[in-house]
């Protein structure tokens, strides 16, 4: 057993000061600025920790900091995951700064920031809206240096009328009667899970490819599959497939049993995007969960960077079990770590597995050539991709806004030219409504399977938040966004970056502007290779290798090892802490 840390209470001599001058929330960051003024100049240089300390002084988490000047940081908390990929516990804390096991300081408010603590407090909404995750600021009273004290409440919805009789027979009754059928449905499935587990625990090299978005395998998970039978390895490794629309079409019993039985024996679960079944259903430890979401980098937040919008996750779901994640660079693995609630060192820079096939050449002249049989009218034409992504709330009420194009001006844009391929987002089902007489140079694509294909005779791709620019700048050729609803969109789904500064082409507001773009060739092409130099780590076929040899074979690179180590050290020494010397210093 681990020795206890014991904190030494030095708060009394004043060696140090902090006073908070700035509080401000992204997306579900919070960060603080400290000023520091040093009584004992020895300090001066000095590297520090800041910790959240709760009320039986444990410190539950420690912020990332930024160091602005001798005399300011900038700390940091992801309040979905300080971590310990957890939520930070309810609680009431308080902030130190501490050097090592001495406690320096406690973080006090600056006067003029004192109006604006509850200002600065926010709920996050989850769990459709009937829960709250409250992170409230507060100055403690009775006490003349305005300690700042963080109060963290995950809340329940509860109404504020007074409830007629049949009201409170339903609520009694109906409600629970319901919510207990349903989780004694799920404890049974866990029940039975845990059985098989105990059954097969002697089982070895068992890998399941799994989602439940689809009926079909594909992507990543297609990738890395097909990738592993062609190295042998299912010689070695036993493989499953387990794909099924479970998201948005409810599945057979016997479908559910068959995949817990299957679950049971796994040494690996590959997954491509949310699993349902995983939010109250734990896996075995021994099975590992590697999530390789299809998504390149796109603005669009999603999973916890979306905190408190309709349809974000509850504090406890599916991504908190991920051992690693995968992206296209170590700059963009913190969209990611976001997205899934997890830490950035468990985003791992393979590339994406899909885009093996899209980046061999051989692949690319053999498509290239179909598309041309498949469409003539692209023989000999510059090709403009409109590629943008749907609206609405989920599969159910997808749509695209078709009267914002004006159909009439492009096409007489397009002349001998050019011509326009339109594939919507899958999930839309109302076809582009394009005249019979603009059939020579429209052109509805919305049955071809894969867009990445597209993307070889693409001169020009006109798109707004989708992530198929991840795919397209490798083609290193000009985009458009088309954003006449950015305000309303980031309202609703959140942009987990800065869309003007990210968008690698120009951003256009109106349907009017895209056409000035076109019509003058201003493109702000300049904006692509900066987007390529910071999304790929790598730019060639060999991802999918990369995912079987890193993450499979054990084969991380030790740079990558080092900083995963770092994090469990961090996690284990808190927990290690002891600051009861602060008793006397808040009694």
């Amino acid at each position: 057993m681990e020795k206890e840390i014991m904190m030494e209470n030095q708060i009394d001599r004043k060696r140090l000061t902090a006073t908070i001058v700035g509080i401000h929330w992204e997306r579900i960051i919070v960060h603080i600025d400290l000023q520091l003024e040093y009584g004992d100049d020895t300090l001066r240089g000095e590297k520090f920790e800041v910790y959240a300390v709760d009320q039986k002084f444990h410190a539950n988490a420690r912020f990332k900091q930024k160091v602005i000047d001798d005399n300011r940081i900038r700390i940091s908390m992801n309040m979905t995951n300080p971590g310990n990929c957890r939520c930070l516990p309810m609680g009431s804390y308080f902030l130190y700064v501490c050097r090592k096991q001495e406690i320096l300081a406690r973080c006090v408010m600056a006067h003029e920031l004192v109006p604006e603590a509850e200002n600065v407090s926010h709920t996050f909404l989850h769990n459709n809206r009937t829960r709250g995750y409250m992170v409230n600021f507060f100055v403690t009273e009775g006490e003349n240096d305005l300690p700042l004290l963080m109060h963290v409440l995950d809340a329940v919805k509860v109404s504020m009328e007074q409830e007629s009789n049949g009201e409170i027979v339903k609520s009694l009754v109906a409600d629970p009667a319901v919510k207990a059928k349903k989780n004694a449905g799920r404890m049974r499935w866990k029940a039975y899970y845990h059985s098989q587990v105990k059954k097969y625990q002697d089982k070895k090299n068992i890998i399941m490819f799994m989602t439940e978005q689809s009926a079909t395998l594909g992507s990543n998970l297609q990738a890395v599959y097909d990738r592993m039978v062609e190295r042998g390895l299912d010689q070695q490794y036993t493989l499953w497939i387990s794909a099924r629309p479970e998201s948005y079409i409810k599945q057979p019993r016997s479908t559910t049993k068959e995949l817990l039985h299957k679950l049971a024996q796994c040494d690996v679960v590959f997954l491509d995007d949310h699993v349902p079944l995983f939010d109250w259903l734990e896996l075995d430890k021994r099975t590992r969960v590697i999530q390789l979401w299809h998504a390149g980098a796109g603005f669009k937040s999603s999973g916890y960077s979306r905190w408190g919008h309709l349809g974000c996750p509850a504090p406890i779901s599916c991504h908190r079990q991920y051992e690693y994640g995968i992206a296209g660079s170590r700059q963009i693995g913190k969209f990611f770590s976001e997205v899934f609630g997890i830490n950035d060192e468990q985003i791992l820079p393979t590339g994406m597995p899909r885009m093996d096939e899209y980046l061999d050449e051989t692949f690319r002249q053999q498509k290239t050539e179909e598309l041309y049989e498949a469409y003539p009218m692209c023989r000999g034409k510059k090709v403009i991709l409109f590629a943008p992504t749907y609206r609405g709330k989920n599969r159910k009420t997808a749509y695209y806004p078709y009267d914002m194009i004006d159909f009439d001006r492009l096409y007489e844009f397009c002349g001998e030219e050019y011509v326009v391929l339109f594939k919507m987002h899958p999930w839309v089902a109302q076809p582009v409504p394009i005249k019979e007489e603009q059939k020579d140079r429209f052109l509805d694509v919305n049955t071809y399977p894969n867009i990445n294909d597209l993307f070889y005779i693409t001169e020009l791709l006109i798109t707004d938040y989708s992530s198929n620019i991840f795919e397209y700048s490798l083609m290193r050729k000009p985009m458009l966004f088309f954003a006449f609803d950015k305000v309303q969109y980031s309202f609703s789904r959140g942009f987990h970056r800065d869309y003007e500064e990210a968008a690698p082409g120009k951003v256009c507001y109106t349907f009017d502007e895209v056409m000035q773009a076109l019509e003058s060739g201003d493109y702000e092409y300049e904006k692509v290779e900066e987007y390529v130099d910071k999304h790929f780590d790598y730019i060639d076929s060999h991802a999918s290798d990369r995912v079987i040899d890193w993450i499979l074979l054990g084969d991380i690179p030790e740079d990558i090892q080092r900083k995963l180590r770092h994090i469990d050290k961090i996690n284990q020494r808190l927990q290690l802490m002891n600051f009861e010397s602060l008793q006397e210093e808040e009694s």
